[in-house]
């Protein structure tokens, strides 16, 4: 390390201690609330890259209980000697804050970045101070904090700006693209009135290697594991009938001022160009661009499978076309749809470039703002003036000077409103600076309202079940057989739900950034006031339907429309689920069905978060599935006219499908394990996919066991289920929550905890444990009681739900902290547009 600039003085002067002691604690409270605040506004993904305050205060405080001792001897020492004539002058102190040249690493995490580090010098090696040692300390955590800051600043803008960079070239890429496809939808018009072209114009349909997504299906998730770094550096499109001088070149790159190029949707170039009637359309001449569209539905998916399949084919007449072609090459023709898909993808990069320059700018406000709460405490609690000389070097680092970010963020939004947004601004920052709406203390009156009320309709509807001895083991079979399904399948979905509101609120409460996670809409998502009141508005109008209809049975009404009710209950939610409308959630509710559909079609969807997240959910609901799945043929097949509870448990292949759909949530989450095996050829999906196939065979045993209750099945239902409940335990504790790392600094836990309180987490380890066990009720068939067997297995199936409520807190926690580790903030939206080499 050289030294190249040195030399920032400070000569601060002494105050009275014990007024400085009093301002101390006159304004220690705006301090804690900035700390709040400081916690509250920080990116969470890149927390540890933030300057850590919280420690700074521990140094600062050690400092100040130096002071107090200092002066508490002082004030001793001047008793017992003679009172001075006049009091003595301050002692001067001096430090240096050296500029130094060095390429460092570190503190933001990633590779070496070439820049300057700063150095604080104490002159008197920290004489002036109570504790020259503390101060010492104190001054090198501040460097150390400053250089972070401004390396992880440094990193993080060049990588914005070279994504921003990418971004310019793939809208020039997409500007020509448009073109080419409204040159080809009017040449197609005029074909279809009977023009021709002129007889000197040749058909210059865009030449470009097209691809629904990678061929081998795992390009897309490389790229955005690798964070889309890169693009060609040199894309060159070429008009047809001229040579290799006349060519649209991109333009030069982004310099040192940040701002990006504008894309032009014509190519402003002196010399002359061949224009075609219509418009323009562009080939690709020596190099082609690919477009790129990830695979992530059925049709693409089964369109890259075909293409994998017979790529030789395919590989071999691309090169026999290459030969035979003396100008183009292939001539592929693109559509408007495919134009369409690519430039979402631009849209959605855009929008989440915007969002991570967004982050940036508050990582430079808030971390400026600490280093001046910081200074001010530290000139309060040692009477020295260091504040205003060293913040003079924190506004002159990188992280402060820069205006790259400014600059970068003004030309994306100048780009948006131009490409996406039809000049309208307004528009633009929906997209770009969506608000955030409201919670209404409407919300949580009408949750106390429901509450009270479901409350007491639960009480009274648990008074007659009770006196018409319902829920026994001598109650009313066509009752339990019937209507009990109904009531306890809304039970656990609205457990569930609730159970996942409780979720939110603690991922809220300890900063998690579920949204992120799961890529929700931030205008959209549901908050967690939101979930409550679905839930007890739901379940009040559930009770409240159950009570009126038990009261009729007990009153002897047993017609075809006294039996009809529960399945009318149903069939009115699951309506409103569908409900296009838009009322009641409608954007919630059909991201919901959206997320189901992607189970279901399994594994022609490509797999995010959202979706194994869910189908995990399913994984805990089979009981409320098999209720489902009767309730259905009860319904459907008119059983309930006759009050025929059994039709449906006898004919064989309404048994067979109920066997079945206990089966499907495992399948589909199995399936989902080898897609994402597919797309990203990590073996640890593979190892994942075991897990749930062992609970399919001890699903199987158990239906096994249940038909034929001999030594020999019993057997093989302990071994087989006592297998993969270890499995599922080492993969909860060690995978999904990522504890169990026995060399971390919180033993037998991970080095990153959350929740302050390390007890918790081997609580939670052992409540996990007991609750993975209630496949055991299968062997032992416990009776609560004179308790109907049924509500024995619902408090069970409850029981389950709560495990997965419980296990949802520590699976995003561990999603949350991987982030963090790699300060990823903003999602990688993969680049349509991607160059090709010719041969």
């Amino acid at each position: 390390m050289a030294t190249i600039e040195t030399h920032y003085h400070c000569y601060s002067l002494h105050q009275s201690t014990r007024r400085k002691v009093e301002e101390e604690q006159g304004e220690r409270r705006p301090m804690v609330k900035f700390s709040k605040q400081f916690e509250g506004q920080l990116v969470p993904e890149w927390k540890e890259a933030f300057v850590d305050y919280w420690q700074l205060k521990k140094d600062i405080k050690r400092l100040q209980a130096a002071e107090i001792e200092a002066v508490a001897a002082g004030t001793a020492e001047t008793a017992l000697s003679s009172p001075p004539s006049q009091c003595q002058a301050p002692v001067a102190a001096a430090h240096w804050v050296h500029r130094k040249l060095a390429s460092g690493g570190g503190g933001g995490g990633g590779g070496a970045v070439a820049g300057e580090v700063y150095e604080t010098e104490l002159v008197d090696g920290g004489a002036g101070f109570a504790d020259g040692e503390a101060a010492r300390a104190f001054f090198a955590r501040l460097d150390e904090q400053l250089n972070k800051v401004n390396r992880f600043y440094e990193r993080k803008e060049a990588e914005f700006v070279e994504r921003g960079e990418s971004l310019r070239r793939q809208l020039q890429i997409l500007a020509e693209l448009r073109a080419a496809v409204v040159a080809e939808q009017q040449r197609e018009g005029r074909r279809r009135c009977g023009d021709s072209p002129p007889p000197d114009t040749e058909d210059p349909s865009v030449s470009c290697s097209i691809l629904h997504g990678d061929q081998s299906l795992r390009g897309t998730s490389e790229q955005e594991q690798e964070g889309q770094e890169k693009l060609t550096k040199d894309i060159i499109a070429r008009i047809p009938d001229e040579g290799d001088d006349d060519q649209l070149t991109i333009p030069k790159e982004l310099g040192d001022s940040g701002r990006l190029g504008r894309p032009r949707e014509e190519a402003a170039s002196t010399k002359p160009r061949t224009t075609l009637p219509g418009g323009r359309a562009v080939t690709c001449q020596g190099r082609s661009v690919r477009i790129n569209i990830p695979v992530t539905t059925p049709t693409r998916t089964v369109t890259a499978i075909r293409e994998l399949l017979f790529d030789d084919m395919l590989s071999q007449s691309r090169r026999s076309s290459s030969t035979n072609s003396s100008k183009c090459g292939d001539k592929l023709s693109i559509n408007k749809r495919k134009v369409h898909q690519a430039e979402k993808m631009i849209r959605g990069a855009l929008v989440e470039l915007y969002k991570g320059l967004g982050y940036l700018k508050t990582y430079r406000s808030l971390n400026m703002m600490a280093f001046v709460k910081i200074l001010k405490k530290f000139d309060k609690v040692t009477a020295k003036e260091v504040q205003s000389i060293y913040l003079k070097v924190v506004e002159s680092s990188y992280f402060n000077v820069s205006d790259k970010v400014i600059r970068l963020m003004d030309d994306v939004d100048e780009l948006f409103v131009r490409h996406f947004a039809e000049g309208d601004k307004r528009k633009a920052m929906k997209y770009l600076k969506p608000n955030q709406r409201e919670e209404s203390h409407t919300t949580t009156f009408f949750i106390g309202l429901f509450t009270g009320g479901f409350a007491a309709l639960f009480i009274g509807y648990c008074i007659m079940a009770h006196v018409a001895g319902m829920y026994t083991q001598q109650s009313n079979k066509v009752y339990m057989a019937t209507s009990y399904p109904v009531l306890s399948m809304f039970s656990l979905f609205f457990l569930h739900l609730f159970l996942y509101g409780c979720n939110i609120f603690m991922w809220r409460k300890t900063r998690i950034n579920y949204t992120f996670i799961f890529e929700f809409t931030p205008t959209k998502e549901l908050k967690y006031r939101d979930v409550f009141l679905i839930c007890t508005t739901s379940m009040t109008i559930v009770i409240g339907v159950m009570f009126a209809h038990l009261t009729l049975i007990v009153k002897g009404y047993s017609s075809c429309a006294v039996q009809a009710i529960p399945g009318a209950l149903l069939l009115v939610f699951l309506l409103i689920l569908v409900c296009p409308f838009n009322i009641l959630y409608r954007s919630c509710r059909y991201h919901f069905l959206t997320v189901i559909r992607n189970i279901i079609l399994t594994p022609f969807y490509k797999v995010v978060m959202v979706d194994f997240f869910m189908a995990d959910q399913l994984c805990s609901q089979v009981p409320l599935l098999r209720s489902l799945e009767y309730l259905a043929c009860y319904y459907i097949t008119s059983s309930y006219k006759t009050q025929d509870y059994g039709y449906c448990t006898r004919v064989k292949h309404f048994r067979d499908l109920a066997y079945a759909v206990s089966f499907l949530p495992y399948y589909w989450r199995a399936m989902q394990c080898a897609r994402r095996w597919f797309d990203e050829g990590d073996i640890n999906h593979i190892v994942n996919l075991g897990k749930y196939v062992s609970a399919m065979l001890a699903a199987g045993t158990k239906v096994a066991y249940e038909n034929d209750s001999s030594a020999g099945w019993l057997s093989l239902v302990v071994i087989v289920s006592s297998l993969a409940t270890i499995y599922q335990l080492y993969w909860d504790f060690v995978k999904d929550w990522g504890l169990l790392q026995f060399n971390s600094k919180n033993p037998w836990l991970r080095n990153d905890l959350i929740l302050k309180q390390k007890y918790i987490y081997f609580l939670s380890m052992g409540l996990n444990l007991i609750l993975r066990l209630a496949w055991l009720q299968t062997v032992i068939h416990p009776n609560i009681g004179s308790l109907d067997s049924r509500v024995t297995l619902f408090i069970l199936a409850a029981l389950e739900v709560i495990r997965r409520g419980h296990w949802n807190f520590y699976r995003l926690e561990n999603e949350h902290l991987n982030n963090a580790g790699k300060f990823r903030a903003v999602k990688v939206v993969p680049l349509p547009f991607h160059e090709v080499d010719e041969d």
